[in-house]
């Protein structure tokens, strides 16, 4: 999650050039909120993630993490847990967050995105964090999974954030998960879920000793490219 205990991050991009710009036919999306071809707007989830923060700050980070969380959100602590559950009635920290996305992922429809950025803590506390993002049937987005860790130093911030879309599936081609459902692992030592046409997926695996790998896989130039964040154990005590 955006608040987690220290840990390592390691990121491994095969293959995707980050400063990729979505054309803006994807970028416009399709009246209604209605997913489709073309329809990615990375700049939704940049907004979402300002408005889930300034919600932390003006009315507490558990009260904003429940806000935005889809029904069957995950969170690790360090064991992944469904997050309505686990925020259900907890106090509010001492410390408060902010935090900014620099990079977003999306499927071409639209249905799914992922974003990855910095976070600051009031005590002076610095991190990482990742956000997988599911667009509802009315249109908006809910976060699926959330986490992140604490660093030795800040995360560089680039000048602007950047965005890769999927590649949409060919015309009259097949589209796996068509007018399906998102799916969405229960909590467990794994888990996964996909968008609709296919074009963006996610897993999360939790080993033993709670270290955790978050992939996120995506179609580019007719390939699946791997975006891979690995977390270390909680350190003992």
């Amino acid at each position: 999650m955006k608040l987690a205990a220290p840990a390592v991050l390691l990121i491994a991009t095969l293959g995707l050039g980050l400063s990729a710009v979505p054309s803006p036919a994807r970028d416009r999306g399709m009246p209604g909120g209605r997913p489709g071809a073309g329809t990615a707007n990375p700049s939704a989830l940049i907004a979402q993630e300002i408005a889930f923060n300034r919600m932390a700050r003006e009315k507490g980070q558990w009260k904003a993490f429940a806000k935005f969380a889809d029904d069957e959100a995950i969170l690790f602590v360090p064991r992944a847990v469904l997050a309505k559950d686990w925020l259900r009635g907890r106090d509010e920290p001492a410390t408060t967050l902010d935090w900014e996305a620099y990079e977003v992922w999306m499927s071409c429809d639209g249905t799914l995105g992922v974003t990855r950025g910095g976070w600051t803590r009031s005590d002076g506390a610095v991190g990482y964090f990742t956000t997988i993002w599911k667009k509802t049937k009315k249109g908006d987005y809910r976060w699926v999974l959330d986490q992140g860790d604490q660093m030795a130093s800040p995360l560089e911030k680039p000048d602007f954030a950047s965005a890769v879309v999927a590649d949409c599936p060919a015309p009259g081609g097949p589209r796996p998960g068509e007018g399906e459902d998102i799916v969405v692992t229960a909590p467990g030592p794994s888990g996964q879920g996909a968008s609709r046409d296919g074009t963006l997926r996610w897993r999360y695996d939790v080993a033993d000793d709670m270290s955790r790998t978050i992939t996120v896989t995506l179609k580019r130039k007719g390939e699946n490219k791997d975006v891979v964040f690995h977390a270390a154990a909680p350190k003992a005590g």
